[in-house]
């Protein structure tokens, strides 16, 4: 079938140069290593918040009340300044994120991602010379800015850069990377702990390490042949994807569909936001609100957030509740590992049930023990206090298993190309918005609802998990261009999409 795509008995595309090559390896690893940003900043911000050196020069009001504390351990961190101090990057993560996906479809996801890495690099060092909270926040700001660029770019361009039969693999390099930046976070926070002074100025300022690794891989890898072929430039497409596949590998079929698909999109040219909310879009549009919005509730984010003032809060002294941040984040990254290799053998949707499954017990149990043993003055006896600890690397374990990575990997994948920006773009934006809620009002959650905050977060699962199943089709091993027939020929989705064959067949 020259000159069209090969189709097989589904009636998805079968591109026979789908397998792994070694340029195609590393532009992804390059790609991918944006996530580390994301995963440093999450650790940092939480370690940093809880060393004394730190709240003695930002905030000596909250340093006294933790020494003198003897009542209530739920509301011994309750500050809106200090929270401010993590919350405000969301914020403007989800700014950046607009602003990226309005502008890449016209300088391409390379670019964004770059942009993002050198904003993010100067944030770095703003922090790292701080004298005073607005130069903190500044600096916050300029590490959102770079966060919503590169979490709007970075998912797409492996999405679109990878073969579909190991898309999810691929796609789950970038939270693996944030799971990795969260690990060397806390370590960095553990050793710069016991530096007195200006040990957090070392920890803030190491950011600018994992955004120069940004940098320098988005400045050498190729922009991906849809992001090209949308801007005009067909021979540098295929081109680019010429060097991704490998030499010899024949990709006219591949990059056929790719054109063809790109045509659709302009003969429905309209801003893809207007287009978005269309009729026929109405599924990736639900995609983009239900997968931030479920990702939130979960609570992982704000158990990575605060997980050094967490295990303070049920009994560890301050070393070792930094060590086990620690530890968290290597169940993250054992998690993160395990799901890149399931995802594309038993597919998403199992992911979605063990995940959920774990997660929900998780949180019972450990409102179980901390409203029975925490409170009232008291402190939670050492053994109690080291089965939080287990059941909390278990609950991340779990996460990383599953919504951790199948958050990228999924809406990464789902979109189609005319759409494929504002999704993204809305997904990730979403996604920081609710971060920064969350962020803001976690510890006074905690402060008012002590136990119960668990409890909330546990029936949220039962409701994501039961969304999973039931809408959320099964995309192991689909080609990008043929994700359509997925959604068309869903129990639900399909009375939204038409099954319309947008790649040409010749016999």
């Amino acid at each position: 079938m020259p000159g069209g795509s090969l189709l097989n008995s589904g009636g998805m595309a079968d591109y026979g140069g789908g397998g792994l090559t070694f340029p195609v390896v590393v532009t992804c690893l390059m790609a991918a290593s944006g996530g580390l940003i994301f995963g440093y900043d999450i650790g940092i911000s939480g370690g940093v918040s809880e060393m004394e050196s730190f709240l003695e020069r930002f905030f000596p009001g909250l340093l006294k009340r933790t020494a003198h504390a003897s009542k209530d351990v739920y509301c011994i961190y309750n500050n809106q300044a200090l929270t401010a101090f993590t919350s405000s990057l969301y914020a403007f993560g989800m700014v950046g994120t607009l602003v990226a996906s309005r502008v890449t479809r016209r300088i391409g996801r390379q670019a964004v991602m770059l942009i993002g890495g050198s904003m993010f690099l100067v944030g770095a060092l703003v922090n790292a010379t701080a004298a005073n909270i607005a130069m903190l926040i500044i600096g916050r700001m300029l590490l959102g800015l770079g966060l919503g660029f590169s979490g709007q770019a970075t998912p797409v361009y492996l999405a679109e850069i990878s073969p579909p039969r190991w898309r999810g693999g691929f796609i789950s390099g970038f939270p693996l990377f944030i799971s990795v930046g969260y690990l060397i976070a806390n370590l960095i926070n553990y050793g710069t702990s016991r530096i007195p002074v200006w040990g957090w100025r070392l920890s803030l300022g190491l950011a600018a390490f994992p955004a120069a690794v940004m940098v320098a891989g988005a400045a050498f890898i190729p922009d991906t042949p849809s992001s090209l072929v949308l801007r005009g430039k067909h021979d540098l497409a295929r081109a680019a994807l010429q060097r991704v596949r490998g030499k010899g590998v024949d990709v006219d079929a591949e990059f056929n569909d790719i054109l063809t698909a790109v045509e659709h999109d302009r003969r429905n040219d309209e801003g893809a936001f207007r287009r978005i909310v269309r009729r026929e879009y109405r599924p990736y549009l639900v995609m983009a609100v239900a997968f931030p919005v479920f990702l939130n509730l979960t609570g992982v984010a704000v158990t990575a957030f605060f997980s050094p003032i967490l295990f303070r809060t049920v009994g560890f002294e301050s070393d070792a509740a930094l060590m086990g941040a620690v530890i968290l984040g290597l169940m993250n990254i054992g998690g993160i590992l395990g799901s890149g290799f399931a995802m594309d053998r038993y597919g998403r949707r199992l992911l979605f049930m063990i995940g959920g499954a774990l997660m929900f017990t998780c949180q019972v149990a450990m409102a179980s023990i901390v409203g029975s043993q925490l409170g009232n003055g008291r402190k939670m006896a050492k053994g109690y206090a080291v089965t939080v600890l287990v059941l909390t690397c278990a609950f991340s374990a779990s996460f990383s298993w599953s919504w951790g990575a199948l958050y990228w990997a999924i809406p990464g994948e789902i979109y189609p190309v005319e759409v494929r920006s504002a999704g993204q773009g809305l997904a990730v934006a979403l996604n920081l918005g609710l971060n920064f809620v969350q962020a803001q009002c976690f510890l006074a959650m905690l402060c008012c609802f002590k136990y119960g905050t668990f409890l909330f977060y546990a029936s949220w699962l039962v409701v994501m998990t039961a969304f999973a199943v039931a809408f959320v089709p099964e995309t192991k091993g689909v080609p990008l261009e043929s994700m359509g027939h997925v959604f068309a020929r869903h129990w639900y989705w399909g009375r939204f999409v038409k099954d319309q064959k947008f790649v040409d067949v010749s016999t």
